[in-house]
């Protein structure tokens, strides 16, 4: 690995812009495709079959398409119905859809581990139902989801190598190794570096992720 203090001093910067982009795909993914997912969750709990039957086809779909289908589709399908969406946005919304799709699957199991005496109790204190929904139910849910959705982040993290596969501005970490592989003869080093990177972050949400779970963890 000798050649990696060499590779860093040559493409250190480049690593560096990678990574931001790495994590910047990240965070605005997963943030819309939870906000987004307990949008559906709650959807979900109404008592409105048609609505549930369409959401529930919605999650179905996104959590089981593979992601570089999706994204394909996005980018080179959507055009022929008049539908042009920008390289770095397809990116984002592909990411998006896949992230909201798992996060109403987790928190229906979240739901579900909700005991139904909360709910008769609440019922018959006069709540009305979306009040339970947003002052019981949903906060429970996320305590009892939180393991679920850090592994579901760092999942997200790790498919941001999706963009290595349409032309970018910018290279995230999977596009920046193809980049240098193709170019040198560092491609081993190249790899290993944005492996490591890759690892720490993954690492770092899954302690930020723990710490929390300690936090909010509900006792039972």
């Amino acid at each position: 690995m000798g050649d990696v203090p060499r590779l860093l001093a040559d493409h250190g910067p480049a690593f560096g812009q990678a990574l931001f982009l790495t994590w910047k795909l990240t965070i605005v993914s997963f943030v819309p495709g939870f906000l987004l997912g307990m949008i559906v969750t709650v959807l979900r709990l109404l008592p409105l079959p048609p609505l549930r039957f369409v959401l529930n086809v919605y999650v179905e779909i996104f959590r089981n398409i593979p992601s570089v289908a999706l994204l394909i589709f996005i980018v080179f399908a959507l055009p022929d119905l008049e539908v042009v969406i920008d390289y770095e946005p397809s990116v984002i919304l592909t990411l998006t859809l896949v992230c909201s799709a798992f996060t109403a699957d987790y928190l229906r199991s979240g739901i579900n581990t909700i005991p139904g005496g909360q709910i008769e109790a609440a019922l018959s204190l006069g709540m009305r139902p979306m009040q339970i929904i947003f002052a019981l139910v949903l906060p429970q849910a996320l305590r009892a989801v939180v393991q679920p959705m850090t592994s579901l982040l760092i999942a997200l993290m790790l498919s941001t190598s999706l963009a290595s596969q349409v032309p970018l501005p910018g290279r995230e970490l999977t596009a920046l190794v193809s980049k240098i592989a193709t170019d040198s003869a560092a491609g081993l080093a190249a790899f290993a570096v944005a492996a490591a990177m890759y690892v720490v972050t993954g690492l770092l949400i899954a302690w930020a992720g723990a710490t929390l779970e300690k936090k909010v963890r509900i006792l039972r």
